[in-house]
Order: C-alpha cells, then structure tokens, then sequence
C-alpha cells in the first residue's frame, strides 16, 4: 500500500498539499509502477497532537485526486479517512477501501457507508485520537486489549451486513503505543490471527524507528525496511509505506524466504 499524503503537516515530511492536484496522480501512478497495490490517500494529517479539520476542507484536498486517478489505474484507491461524509464521496468518486485509524471506534454511520458501498474496511486499533493519543497510555496486557478492541469492532460490521472478506485489521502501529509497544506488536504481530482477518501493518518511517535508531524522519529507510520484514515474518499481509520502489524489494524477498523459493 502506497501512501499519498494531501496534507500540509504529514510527520513523514511528503505532503502533497501545497502541490498541484495533477502532481499528486503523478505520485500515485508512480507509485503504482515503482510496485504499490494499492493506494492509500489521505487527506487529513494524523500525527501525534494533529487538529481535525471540517469535512468540506478534507474532502476538497481529496476528491479530486480519487476522482482523476480512479480513471487512470484499476489499482484499488483507499481513502484514509474516519469521517463518514468523506468516505461516501470517496467511493462515489472510485475508491474501495476505507482505512479508517479510528477503526477500534467506528460509528454507525461509517458502517452503514461501508455497507451500503459494498467497500472494504480497514478497521485500525488506536488508544484516544490522534490529538491526544500520546499523552495518556497505558496497557495492562497489550496485544490482549488491541486484539479485543479489533474484535468488537469486526462484530458491529458483521452484524451491520459487512461482508467478513471486506474486514481488514491494522493494530495501529504508532497510535496511542509508546516505542516498547510498537516492537512488541511487531514481535508478536502472528498473535493478532486469532481474529481470521487481512493484518495491515504501517511502521514505515514512524517514530518509534528513530527513538530506536536515534534517526531523523529523513534517515529511517532501513529501520523501515527492517520493520516491514519482521512484520511480514510475524504474519502481516498488507504493508503501508512511503518509499514503495525499495520496500517491494524488502516485500519481495521476505515472501521469497517465507515459501522457500527464488523470485
């Protein structure tokens, strides 16, 4: 999964906001060659202390770009958003998939979207919202409370009419964790298949890779890479990065490992 960041204030420092619609399609389609599967657009910035912005903004940084890109890929577009009025125009306007990072929580409303889209969720686990999911953590058995809060939330979309093959997990690396949980979410990552569901995993460029590595935002290329293979190792299906050409490598030669053959 490629991300496109139409943001001002991305922490990974590759907002396309203050840039052309057509420059940001031109990033996608390049992404989509350099190996993504899927592209990931987002409109609204969710780093630590991040201020929500209205519906009519996120959607205007958005839209177009779904719109004008859907026409030039059948890649699947997804829509990184948890407003259900945002998610309606973007699979109206051609994505598929909602990742919603306020997926432990999901409102009704966004259900009934999902539903009545026939689209795929990507249901993420995070502790608070992204302005104050720093300030405040605490876990007294983490994987056991991540993997819970999953599963009631897949049981409100089952129950809604979702089909379970649209259910996607994502324990939310980076959301409301400290950097000691982060690597024991990746260590212990093959635990979350419990719940039968697609694991999306996105450490790429995050911050606990710098407190690790004593890296800048711009140096955690390896960090990422060494992330994304262990989280493949530990069973992660779908992987969400920036630097998609150098990450299908890693993805590549992690699955190679994984079922013992050559590429």
């Amino acid at each position: 999964m490629g991300v496109v960041n139409m943001t001002p204030d991305s922490f990974s420092v590759d907002g396309l906001l203050k840039k052309k619609s057509n420059r940001a399609v031109s990033h996608a389609l390049k992404l989509i060659k350099d190996g993504a599967d899927i592209i990931d657009i987002g409109g609204e910035s969710t780093r630590p202390g991040a201020k929500a912005i209205s519906v009519k903004e996120e959607s205007s940084r958005v839209i177009p770009i779904i719109k004008t890109l859907s026409k030039k890929t059948n890649i699947p577009i997804s829509i990184d958003t948890y407003k259900p009025e945002v998610a309606q125009s973007a699979l109206k306007a051609g994505a598929s998939i909602v990742n919603n990072v306020m997926g432990s929580k999901i409102t009704k409303s966004m259900l009934k979207v999902i539903k009545e889209n026939d689209a795929a969720i990507v249901l993420m686990h995070i502790q608070g919202t992204p302005k104050t999911m720093q300030e405040r953590i605490s876990y007294r058995n983490l994987v056991q409370e991540i993997t819970s809060d999953l599963r009631k939330s897949i049981e409100k979309c089952l129950e809604i009419g979702i089909k379970s093959d649209r259910i996607i997990i994502d324990p939310g690396i980076g959301f409301g964790k400290t950097v000691e949980d982060n690597l024991e979410i990746i260590q212990r990552l093959s635990e979350f298949k419990t719940l039968k569901k697609t694991i999306l995993i996105g450490p790429s460029r995050k911050s606990f890779i710098g407190k690790t590595l004593k890296k800048d935002v711009s140096d955690r290329l390896m960090g990422t890479a060494a992330s994304i293979s262990a989280s493949i190792l530990n069973g992660a299906h779908i992987v969400r990065v920036h630097d998609v050409k150098k990450m299908r490598d890693v993805v590549d030669l992690t699955d190679a490992i994984i079922n013992a053959r050559t590429m």
